[in-house]
């Protein structure tokens, strides 16, 4: 049986993704011990938050249960991925924060390893399997990026700069009130600030243990282009 952590807050940016969020939230509750789930809604028009809704606790009916949690719904307006990643940040209570994608199925999360490495590394991000339309696919362009060897600061040789990837990524609270998101970017806020870090002379990590399965949705800015 899987030992679930506890002492997670969980960002997730929403935005018309009624297709597999709630996908997302019981595969983080398969892994995480009644974890703080934080969902930052960018004017969801379907049944998205409804989805959400019915992972939220009842104090008084599922307390007990593993299945649900205590789930906070913020709407933003004026949206960048680095202003609403920060307001996540500034709303959580736990020590660490995991990223994750509304569209991504978390497979592996290996505690004692990701407890580890947190005393060690700013960031841990994983490994992501594209899947498109329910089938595996090759692992080119971005995809190419996630390797079964894990790898310190990894560089892109790709984008001429160092990757990391929000959409599976963890990161301690207190390194992210120092270091915010950029939230003048329209996009790869993750790779500007992995960029930062390092000149910083501070240290992230790739780690092909940590999985999850991205899927394909038509308006992800990973698939862009794609498929």
């Amino acid at each position: 049986m899987v030992k679930r952590l506890n002492n997670f807050s969980v960002v997730i940016r929403t935005r018309n993704e009624e297709q597999w969020i709630g996908h997302t939230i019981q595969s983080v509750l398969d892994y995480l011990l009644k974890p703080e789930i934080i969902i930052i809604d960018n004017n969801s028009t379907d049944k998205t938050l409804d989805i959400v809704n019915q992972f939220i606790e009842d104090p008084l009916l599922n307390k007990k249960s593993k299945n649900y949690t205590k789930i906070k719904i913020f709407k933003i307006n004026d949206y960048s991925p680095g202003k609403a990643l920060n307001l996540g940040v500034s709303k959580s209570k736990k020590d660490n924060i995991l990223i994750i994608s509304a569209h991504c199925v978390l497979k592996e999360f290996p505690e004692n390893q990701i407890s580890q490495n947190l005393k060690k590394y700013v960031c841990i991000f994983g490994k992501q399997v594209p899947i498109y339309r329910g089938k595996k696919i090759s692992k080119r362009y971005i995809w190419s990026h996630f390797s079964e060897n894990s790898k310190v600061n990894l560089y892109s040789n790709l984008e001429k700069r160092y990757f990391l990837h929000n959409a599976l990524a963890i990161y301690k609270k207190k390194i992210l009130k120092k270091y915010p998101f950029d939230e003048n970017l329209s996009g790869k806020e993750d790779r500007y600030w992995a960029n930062k870090i390092v000149s910083k002379k501070l240290k992230y990590l790739y780690e092909p243990k940590i999985i999850a399965e991205h899927h394909y949705t038509e308006n992800g800015n990973t698939w862009k282009g794609i498929g």
